[in-house]
């Protein structure tokens, strides 16, 4: 099985998507990290910053699993292939494969192109022959091939045969519009390679998601015997995008059973997912099959339920195998299962405490039908738990706090917050000032425990997010408040708080964001 990379080409033509040379190197380190045979880096020939990137890649890129593939057009109408310039860039990328794009679609040579049939067919045959002869491996994409293939398959079907008879190794069935269904892949498949003589091991897929059907008809095309595939890290791409490269490894791997990684690389899959999402600068999809932090959470109390006595039962893989894990949401749904499931896996066991989990489970549900929400808050229920089992007592009680916000006449817009508080039966009062109430509060609030609980001093707020409850108005409405905390050893962990007073909401949640660093790092 050949699994071929087109991330840094066809996946950088995504809106809004720009890779910088270091930017696709990188990427590039991760796709060999997870072990995909072929890495398609760019169109050397058009692109400046591509024959920079294959430059550097020969200096700087050494693959333990792929090889780098150069991608680029047959030659232009009319001239020697050794003439066109873009041939030329192509050779001068020194890969070891190059990847041709031809019209494969009648309509597209005589409108595009705007070429007969027979020059483009000769187009085809002598880009990939001189290819072939300068010692490269030759895939020939053919764009439109569905299409045209339904509109004219003798012709396309030509195109098929002067590419593998010029040498190409693969010639590469295109979904360029992306409006195929897999049971019409299915179909082309077996007839083209029934009109040409040829195996279907011969041909390859590339398929774009304009009917969220590109993973699908990868997997038809597959099951067709075809054995080369292309795709994108998480089916980044133009429009809608392209096959989801870590969705068709895995079932084709997993669910299929078909050796297509090498031992080892395929539970690299989570964490080079989000770090291709993070080099991309697009937040992972949390939703996103096999990858995303979601596709095993559970969050129904009958799923935990059967979850507790085996996982199996509502995963349909062990999410290990792709570098993933189980996750239990506490939400209204929950019933003592998902308690004490989630209590486990944050290292609470209940199991033996019936009792707690009961009364976690009532204050759990008394609260989400109050505006709250454990499920992105592991840290404020994890809080919540312990202080059911009789944790710890509080780090401090608040006497009281103020928040003053001050527009002068200059514009300038100052907060200041004071905050007493009991810490070990001490007295303490603190004011700070902040670039708002809640900064000032967070600020007062730190300098009031620090003397105390130094630890604190390594924990900085990292994100703050205010939601308007639904069912509730104006600027009366009850908010909830949702405060992301980060240490200097890289941990992070979300809290939750909720009130008519946005203040109120925000001060609840920063208490058990200081409240939970000190359970991770105590004074």
């Amino acid at each position: 099985m050949q699994v071929y990379d087109t991330t840094l080409r066809d996946g950088a033509q995504r809106e809004g998507l720009t890779y910088s040379v270091a930017d696709k190197l990188a990427v590039a380190k991760l796709l060999d990290e997870f072990g995909v045979g072929f890495i398609e880096g760019g169109w050397p020939g058009a692109m400046p910053k591509d024959v920079e990137f294959f430059r550097r890649a020969r200096e700087e890129l050494e693959f333990r699993h792929a090889i780098l593939v150069a991608f680029g057009m047959t030659r232009k109408a009319g001239i020697h292939v050794e003439d066109d310039a873009l041939i030329k860039g192509l050779i001068d990328a020194q890969t070891p494969a190059v990847a041709l794009v031809a019209k494969s679609d009648l309509r597209h040579v005589l409108r595009a192109l705007r070429t007969t049939p027979e020059e483009n067919l000769a187009m085809v045959a002598d880009s990939v022959a001189y290819f072939v002869a300068n010692g490269r491996r030759v895939f020939l994409d053919c764009e439109h091939f569905f299409d045209g293939f339904r509109h004219d398959p003798d012709y396309t079907a030509s195109v098929v045969k002067a590419g593998l008879d010029a040498g190409a190794e693969i010639a590469v069935m295109c979904d360029t519009n992306g409006g195929m269904l897999p049971s019409q892949v299915t179909r082309a498949v077996g007839e083209v390679c029934a009109r040409l003589g040829v195996s279907p091991e011969r041909l390859g897929i590339h398929t774009q998601n304009d009917t969220s059907c590109a993973v699908a008809n990868t997997v038809a095309a597959v099951e067709a015997g075809v054995r080369h595939f292309q795709g994108t890290a998480n089916g980044y791409g133009e429009r809608p995008g392209n096959a989801d490269l870590f969705a068709c490894v895995a079932n084709l791997q997993l669910k299929l059973g078909l050796p297509v990684l090498p031992d080892g690389c395929l539970e690299q899959m989570v964490r080079v997912s989000h770090a291709i999402a993070e080099i991309a600068n697009i937040a992972p999809d949390t939703h996103q099959a096999y990858t995303g932090s979601a596709a095993f959470a559970h969050k129904a109390g009958l799923h935990a339920s059967a979850i507790k006595h085996d996982p199996a039962l509502y995963n349909h893989i062990d999410p290990a195998v792709v570098g993933n894990d189980m996750k239990i949401l506490v939400t209204e749904m929950a019933g003592r299962a998902s308690i004490e499931l989630k209590s486990k896996e944050l290292g609470l066991d209940l199991a033996g405490r019936p009792d707690v989990a009961t009364k976690v489970t009532e204050e759990v549900k008394q609260r989400e039908a109050a505006g709250w929400s454990y499920e992105a808050a592991d840290a404020s229920f994890e809080l919540l738990v312990r202080d059911a089992l009789g944790g710890a007592a509080a780090p401090f009680t608040l006497e009281s706090y103020r928040v003053i916000v001050e527009h002068r006449e200059d514009g300038a817009v100052v907060s200041e917050a004071t905050v007493k508080v009991r810490v070990k039966g001490e007295r303490v009062i603190a004011t700070a000032e902040g670039n708002g109430p809640v900064n000032a509060l967070d600020e007062a609030l730190r300098q009031a425990l620090t003397r105390h609980y130094a630890s604190l001093a390594t924990l900085e707020l990292a994100d703050y997010k205010v939601r308007i409850l639904e069912g509730s108005h104006g600027t009366g409405a009850i908010t909830r408040v949702l405060v992301e905390t980060v240490d200097s050893r890289g941990g992070d962990w979300t809290t939750v708080g909720v009130h008519e007073n946005v203040v109120e909401a925000s001060w609840r949640a920063l208490v058990d964001a200081l409240a939970y660093g000190l359970v991770r790092v105590p004074a």
